[in-house]
């Protein structure tokens, strides 16, 4: 098996949706350490790759209090690994009237084989 490099890109989309719109959107927290997803070794073998978009919910703390796979890369070892290692991660949280609340975001997450 040669020797392959995970290249990844993690962006935070500004979107909210549901019934309460927040004047500033959660992202994740970039002065805390965020571990991008570890590639899953199957995935390697069979040289997968692909971009999972995630909806998360971010609690007032920036914690993840729920999270989903949106728009799958097309392969289910992807997005699990992708969706278990962004829900660790800290975020700013959304705020509506200067006051952090609860708010759904998206991050996108793109797996490339180098």
């Amino acid at each position: 098996m040669t020797t392959q490099r995970m290249i990844f890109s993690l962006i935070a989309l500004a979107v909210s949706f549901g019934a309460h719109a927040a004047d500033t959107l959660a992202v994740i927290d970039p002065k805390v350490p965020c571990e991008p997803p570890a590639y899953p070794r199957a995935s390697l073998v069979n040289e997968e790759k692909g971009v999972v978009t995630l909806a998360m919910q971010v609690g007032p703390d920036g914690v993840v209090a729920e999270s989903k796979v949106e728009k799958s890369s097309g392969f289910k070892n992807l997005d699990k690994a992708a969706l278990k290692a962004l829900s660790a991660c800290k975020f700013k949280p959304g705020t509506k009237d200067g006051k952090a609340e609860l708010s759904w975001t998206k991050v996108e997450y793109n797996w490339k084989l180098d």
